[in-house]
């Protein structure tokens, strides 16, 4: 089995894909998580998330300690729906709109030698979840 790397991203699926959403603490990654869940998603982890290799695919799962389970900042941590794992089809990385170049050229992010799709986004934006639903549908 290989060895899996523990990154400070969350990990979630929506519309059978699978997204990587990074940024700084504070950035707004279990938000954004919380919306593309209420849009029909489902978490694989809040925070911290165990990414590995396979088969030249990013693979992301939850640490066991904290499967199942995301932080409502302000209230605690809740238990919610999960999947174990799920292939990244997309990286997001979390900008103010400010930082965020209008018109990039396609980027990737190499996570343990594979390059995934990277896209820098405002996840506080009104539109982020579609704009997250367009993008995958774009790939």
């Amino acid at each position: 089995m290989k060895t899996s790397q523990n990154i400070h991203a969350t990990a979630v699926i929506l519309d059978g894909r699978g997204i990587l959403i990074m940024g700084p603490s504070g950035a707004g990654k279990t938000d954004l998580a919380l919306r593309l869940i209420e849009a029909g998603g489902t978490l694989v982890s809040d925070d911290r998330t165990l990414v590995r290799q396979e088969a030249g695919r990013v693979v992301a799962g939850a640490p066991e300690t904290i499967a199942g389970k995301i932080e409502v900042r302000g209230y605690g941590i809740l238990d919610v729906a999960h999947e174990p794992e799920a292939e990244i089809d997309l990286v997001i990385d979390l900008k103010p709109g400010r930082d965020i170049e209008r018109m990039p050229e396609p980027a990737d992010r190499v996570i343990d030698g594979v390059p995934v799709r990277l896209v820098e986004l405002d996840g506080s934006e009104a539109s982020a979840v579609a704009k997250v639903r367009l993008i995958l549908k774009g790939l």
